[in-house]
């Protein structure tokens, strides 16, 4: 198993935030951009648990399927994606805490658990990239939160 995680402080409300990290279409369109195949499988309506997606992409010189799945969905502070492949299983959780009207705390955790003797390699040859696996990780989490301010900003400016 491996887990690592980071914080970023957001310039931006509790909802905001949310509202970001739970548009869904958005985060399906940049995997597409990616190159990787985004088809969202079930049939629910509103946003919730249960919702779903089949994900394939490339990694490592190989093709990669998952089966993903919004596992809890408590608006505006938390968010658990369940993930499961032939090999490996993992949740990402992201917790958000209002630390002002202003200003929002994201907690982003994920772990990662191989059920192949192949997907222990993989993990066992990640672990001994932590540092440099947890330095890109926290670069684009902070990416991210950065664009969420600039996001908000914007949509703030253009309501004066």
């Amino acid at each position: 198993m491996m887990q690592f995680g980071t914080r970023e402080d957001i310039a931006a409300p509790v909802d905001h935030v949310f509202a970001e990290l739970s548009d869904f279409h958005a985060f399906e369109r940049s995997a597409l951009r990616r190159g990787a195949d985004v088809q969202r499988v079930d049939t629910l309506k509103a946003a919730g648990p249960g919702m779903s997606w089949d994900i394939s992409f490339r990694l490592r010189g190989k093709q990669r399927e998952i089966k993903m799945e919004l596992s809890a969905y408590e608006p505006p502070t938390r968010m658990v994606f369940s993930s499961r492949s032939t090999s490996m299983g993992g949740t990402m959780t992201v917790d958000l805490v209002a630390l002002s009207r202003g200003r929002t705390r994201m907690a982003l955790d994920i772990e990662l658990v191989p059920k192949t003797l192949s997907a222990k390699l993989l993990v066992q040859s990640l672990k001994l990239a932590r540092g440099n696996l947890r330095k890109r990780f926290r670069l684009r989490v902070a990416d991210f939160a950065n664009d969420i301010e600039d996001r908000y900003k914007g949509a703030v400016g253009d309501m004066r």
